[in-house]
This record gives structure tokens, C-alpha cells and sequence, in this order.
């Protein structure tokens, strides 16, 4: 009896019927399902695909065995969870690394924009020192964090055409990330204080809102990124 038969629990065996008992596709893409980490929508791609796939497979086999075996040679075919998994994660991780590097590259230009604003327009006020410091160091950081989302965007996009992705960008994306998130954590605070400073109530509000929004989105992007890039994950196929 091999693995997959005694998961499928008692009753289920060779030449099952269908209602026999659970059926041994729908155990395998939820298992697939179970271990697969990245952006929502493309893992579901992922495993409608494999169910399809795996479906296909089954209908191939159906006139010569019964359901059950049918499928279970379908899964046998397409290998197990454990085989197949590495490369699938593979993809939803990149995916993973483009959606939190698009979050950094469209959100941060926005944090500099808000800065050179708040800092240019004061009625007239001069910022303290320590303001106009905090604004240049984290103008520094929300530019070199913007550059390096620009370009992880290139890597996993119109360069991975022509050539393969680094291992290790998806990892530099999260952390990239997690800097950004903690600049615009810091800038939630210090835009809302130079605004004020400034005399921009009315601003400084809305800007601490969109900065504290624009935090959370980018952080729990990069924590995903940073979870996913830990994960094994194959090597393409050349």
C-alpha cells in the first residue's frame, strides 16, 4: 500500500469508486495549497493549475483503471508534494519579491515628495535644525530604498527574459523593504511634528494618516517577502 493509499483512510484503495472516499486529488492540492507561501492570486493560479493538471492526467488514465487509481497515477506522474513544492514556491517568491518591491518603488517617491513639501512650504517658519537633518538623512534612505526597488523590479521583470534571478534578490527585496517600512514608521511620527511645526495642521494630519497606511502595507508586504525567501525553493528549468 503506498503512502497516498493509507492517507486516504480506510475503504479507499485500488479501483475505489468515486464517494468511496476522499477523493486523493483534492487531498494533494491541499496539501500543495498548505505549503506554498506568496501573493494570494498567483498561488491560486498555481494550484488551479496543478489541480487541472492533475485532472487532465486522471481522464487520461480513467479508461484503463478506476477513478481512484486513475488519479492516483495522475499524482504519481506529477510527483509528490515534497518534489514539486520547491518549484512552485520558487515563482510564488519572486512573485512575492515584485509585489513588495512595486509597494516600495510606488510608495517611498511619495514619502520624498510629502517631505520636500512640508519642508518648503512652512508660511514663511523656519524648520528647526534637527528637522531639516531628520528630513535630508531619511530623504537619503527613502531614495537609495526607492533605486534598489526600481531596479528589483527590472531583475525579476523584463531582465529575467534574458537572465536568471539571483537567488538571494528575493531576501534583499525584504529587507529593502523593511527598511522602507521603518522610514516611513519614523516619518509617521516626524512629518506629523514638522508639519505642525510648520503650521500645517490640516496637513500634517492627512499626511500622518497616508504615511502611518502606506507603513502597514509596505511592512506586511516585506514580512511576507522575508518569510517566502527562507523557504527552499528550486532551480528553473533550462
Amino acid at each position: 500500500m503506498t503512502a497516498l493509499e493509507r492517507s486516504a483512510g480506510p475503504g479507499v484503495g485500488p479501483g475505489s469508486g468515486p464517494g468511496s472516499g476522499p477523493d486523493p486529488i483534492d487531498e494533494y492540492v491541499a496539501a500543495l495549497a498548505a505549503v506554498l507561501h506568496g501573493p494570494a492570486r498567483a498561488k491560486a493560479r498555481m494550484v488551479t493549475e496543478a489541480r487541472d493538471a492533475l485532472t487532465d492526467g486522471a481522464a487520461d488514465f480513467a479508461p484503463h483503471l478506476g477513478p481512484g487509481d486513475a488519479a492516483r497515477r495522475a499524482i504519481d506522474d506529477f510527483g509528490r508534494v515534497e518534489e514539486v513544492a520547491p518549484a512552485f514556491q520558487r515563482e510564488l517568491t519572486i512573485a512575492q519579491a515584485r509585489h513588495t518591491a512595486r509597494a516600495v518603488a510606488l510608495t517611498v517617491p511619495f514619502l520624498m515628495v510629502c517631505w520636500y513639501w512640508t519642508t518648503a512650504v512652512g508660511q514663511g517658519r523656519q524648520l528647526p535644525h534637527h528637522a531639516q537633518v531628520l528630513a535630508a538623512h531619511l530623504g537619503g534612505i527613502a531614495a537609495a530604498v526607492a533605486l534598489l526597488a526600481a531596479a528589483s523590479l527590472a531583475a525579476t521583470g523584463v531582465l529575467a527574459r534574458r537572465l536568471p534571478v539571483p537567488d538571494r534578490l528575493p531576501l534583499m527585496v525584504a529587507w529593502t523593504g523593511t527598511t522602507a517600512g521603518t522610514t516611513l514608521g519614523i516619518s509617521a511620527l516626524t512629518l506629523t511634528a514638522v508639519s505642525a511645526l510648520a503650521g500645517n495642521w490640516l496637513i500634517s494630519g492627512l499626511l500622518g494618516v497616508l504615511t502611518v497606511v502606506s507603513h502597514a502595507r509596505v511592512a506586511a508586504s516585506a514580512r511576507v517577502c522575508r518569510q517566502c525567501a527562507r523557504l527552499p525553493v528550486g532551480r528553473p528549468a533550462i
